[in-house]
């Protein structure tokens, strides 16, 4: 072979090596980037091509497929009270994804999950139409519900807990959306998401786990915590050498309470029945802001909780001697989302003992056999049983002769705390309105409830926690307790 030949052959080969090399690249080391990107079309037919798994609760589905018309994307998701059920699923559009469960759980929702390789292969045999697992949630409809109702109208957010597991009871948010109205990919679809989007009011937002505000006096209970806890105070009948009027360390200000109210050396059942200001601002200022950030922190502050779903982390400042002061009241740069105050009522009734959040129970292959249990875990122990004690005498007086009445179930053991936190600059927006609570019964604590009322139509001499928030709280937990029965 003369030489010119010889340098095209092993040009050719070259070339065939690289073809080779690349097709295999793409094959092998490229296949499931291909397979995943939004582009790839025929992936995501393929996607929608089967009905997908549900969610459940109490045993039965809120969620469903139903054919696309006009569309090669078969099967669409719906849902059954879609608004109301929103902020635990999150939603599942053809053209916009998913978030929330729908997004978390969507291996097993769509069949693709590597625990569903024997049902994938099953139906390839047998010729059944293959389908997605069931996610089988901790949510009690009952409790959903009357969280749901009970915000209403209002701009709000509601989080329950059992404080035994930590399972998560209820999950509202207010104003909420259907996510069937752009589960689609259509014209109509499009619409309906871009008013959602646009809408002012923030529809989308899961204001139980997404959104923080100042916690208002309910933080006092944390505050109180970190007292018993310190050894500041032992006895929570004792006077606390508390001044009136009482000063703002490095300020020219006193801190006031609301109302003419006994807060004068007052002790701490009383200063969380009156929530009085001075009490626990002084308490905040005594400890430091140390003591204080290692006590919030116990309690889930400064750290994203995930359930699975992520829930912003609520946050105890690192701050100055006068804005620890009002941190430990719950203002200044406090901030908490509604499920961490719902775990803040948990702690204390279950006796110091915080149970991690969680939200799933159990996953379902499409043959309805478990795949998955939860396991419950431990979270943290904010306080010892003997101090949880303490505080719920504290919170139980509270809702028996203080702030808290309207949480008042007859037969039943209701402890609470009332906030009423500042809103806006100089204070200038509606306050916002806070109750946290928990109910007893002979086996234990089965619920505690967080309610944020965040604007209402009421005028804001007349807006509270007591008036606002409590009601809510106790409609979640009564219908907890019923459903026990």
């Amino acid at each position: 072979m003369n030489k010119p030949l010889r340098r095209i052959a092993i040009f050719c080969g070259v070339l065939i090596f690289a073809l080779l090399a690349r097709t295999n690249y793409l094959q092998y080391v490229k296949a499931d980037a291909l397979n995943t990107r939004d582009e790839n079309r025929r992936v995501r037919i393929e996607r929608y091509a089967h009905e997908r798994g549900n969610i459940i609760v109490d045993g039965k589905s809120i969620t469903g497929s139903t054919e696309t018309k006009g569309s090669d994307f078969k099967y669409k998701r719906v849902w059954k009270d879609g608004p109301m059920w929103a902020p635990v699923t999150g939603y599942s559009s053809q053209a916009f994804g998913a978030t929330q469960l729908e997004n978390l759980e969507d291996g097993i929702l769509t069949g693709n999950d590597d625990q569903l390789f024997f049902n994938r292969t099953m139906s390839m045999f047998t010729g059944e139409e293959r389908t997605g697992g069931n996610v089988v949630t901790t949510l009690n409809g009952a409790a959903q519900k009357a969280a749901f109702e009970g915000l209403g109208d209002k701009k709000g957010a509601v989080a329950a807990l059992d404080p035994r597991t930590g399972a998560i009871l209820a999950l509202a948010s207010t104003p909420s959306y259907d996510p069937s109205s752009f589960a689609g990919n259509g014209v109509s679809d499009s619409k309906a998401w871009q008013s959602l989007k646009d809408d002012k009011n923030k529809p989308m937002l899961n204001r139980a786990l997404r959104e923080t505000y100042p916690p208002g006096s309910t933080f006092k209970v944390v505050t109180a915590a970190a007292a018993l806890e310190n050894g500041l105070y032992d006895d929570i009948d004792e006077d606390t050498k508390s001044p009136l009027p009482w000063r703002l360390p490095q300020s020219t200000d006193d801190l006031p309470n609301e109302g003419s109210i006994p807060c004068k050396n007052a002790s701490l059942r009383q200063a969380l029945r009156y929530s009085c200001n001075t009490v626990f601002g002084k308490i905040s200022d005594d400890l430091g802001n140390q003591k204080m950030i290692d006590e919030a922190g116990k309690f889930g502050f400064n750290k994203e909780i995930f359930t699975p779903v992520r829930s912003n982390a609520s946050v105890y400042p690192e701050d100055n001697r006068p804005q620890n002061a009002m941190a430990g009241i719950g203002q200044a740069s406090n901030r908490a989302t509604p499920l961490q105050m719902a775990m803040v009522a948990s702690a204390v009734a279950n006796d110091g003992k915080l149970m991690q959040p969680y939200m799933v129970a159990e996953r379902k292959a499409p043959n309805l056999d478990v795949i998955y249990t939860h396991e419950k875990e431990e979270f943290s122990r904010p306080l010892s049983a003997e101090n949880a004690q303490k505080l719920q005498e504290m919170m139980e007086t509270v809702v028996k002769k203080g702030t808290g009445t309207n949480a008042q179930i007859p037969n039943v053991t209701v402890g609470g705390k009332t906030g009423t936190a500042q809103n806006g600059l100089n204070n200038k927006g509606n306050p916002y309105a806070w109750f946290i609570s928990y109910a007893k019964t002979d086996n234990g604590s089965p619920v505690a409830v967080a309610v944020v009322v965040e604007d209402s139509s009421a005028t804001r001499e007349n807006i509270s926690g007591g008036g606002l928030a409590a009601p809510i709280a106790k409609a979640v937990m009564k219908a907890v307790i019923d459903s026990e029965k």
